[in-house]
């Protein structure tokens, strides 16, 4: 999985074998859009308004194929919206990707290896993280804000931690994880 954050909430995902944008059209100036989205498999605007919802507490992932049964077809990349502001992408094989930039929604089990992926300004970084940690800490929080905001978020952050990894999202670099 790579992430490539720009800034606000638009994000392009590399993830089992597939190309996610979302929120092309909301790119920062400097930013072309037409290029964001030039590859992309799939794109989803409006930070997933639009795609179908689920409940984030009961979803369970899906279990890799054993071998015998692998088909030559690899397993699609599906996105769903848990919540106002927060996207679930799972591709079998890679660790669950939960993107949040407004509520963070209610987790179950399957949090505990996910990828989670906060996006705001100020204090809300912070707010989001927290909430996260205090239901199920994920292997990894991924903070996409300004420098003012990630470090206020990692403050207020670092005694909650409990082994969830932190890392910053610079704007325009990737991360693969």
């Amino acid at each position: 999985m790579k992430l490539t954050w720009f800034g606000g909430t638009t994000i392009r995902i590399h993830i089992g074998g597939t190309i996610l944008v979302l929120d092309p059209a909301d790119a920062p100036v400097g930013i072309d859009p037409a290029e964001l989205v030039s590859g992309a498999d799939r794109v989803i605007a409006g930070f997933g308004t639009d795609l179908p919802a689920i409940d984030s507490a009961h979803w369970k992932p899906r279990k890799p194929p054993r071998l015998l049964d692998e088909a030559d077809i690899p397993a699609s990349v599906d996105a769903w919206s848990v919540g106002a502001g927060a996207v679930l992408v799972e591709a079998v094989g890679e660790p669950p990707l939960l993107l949040v930039s407004a509520v963070a929604p209610p987790l179950g089990r399957w949090a505990e290896s996910a990828v989670v992926a906060l996006f705001g300004p100020g204090e809300r970084l912070a707010a989001l993280g927290s909430a996260i940690l205090d239901d199920t800490p994920p292997r990894l929080l991924a903070l996409a804000g300004d420098e003012t905001a990630v470090d206020g978020a990692i403050s207020a952050l670092r005694g909650q931690l409990d082994g969830t990894g932190l890392v910053a999202l610079e704007a325009g670099l990737a991360l693969e994880i």
